[in-house]
């Protein structure tokens, strides 16, 4: 049997938001855990999707990073944009 050779392997406390909304187009089913991981950015994951990403307000100002990571258009993404400036 091989060896696990773990990077690393911890528990650790978070706060997890769950929330739903209808934009104009698409309904936005979201998990939205924060955790002191990931130099204070939170994780975003998009439930109807199956998509997440890890999200700081420096990457909602990225052009084209909501609509990559969660495969969205224009539109949608800047209804998800702006629900997510409020909250991060």
């Amino acid at each position: 049997m091989s060896e696990r050779f773990f990077l690393y392997d911890d528990t650790v406390t978070t706060k997890t938001r769950f929330v739903s909304f209808m934009g104009e187009n698409t309904r936005f089913d979201l998990a939205i855990i924060m955790s002191d991981r990931y130099y204070g950015k939170h994780m975003v994951l998009d439930i109807q999707g199956n998509r997440f990403a890890i999200i700081g307000p420096d990457d909602l100002k990225e052009e084209g990073y909501l609509e990559y990571a969660f495969q969205l258009s224009e539109e949608d993404a800047e209804e998800l944009r702006s629900f997510l400036y409020q909250l991060i």
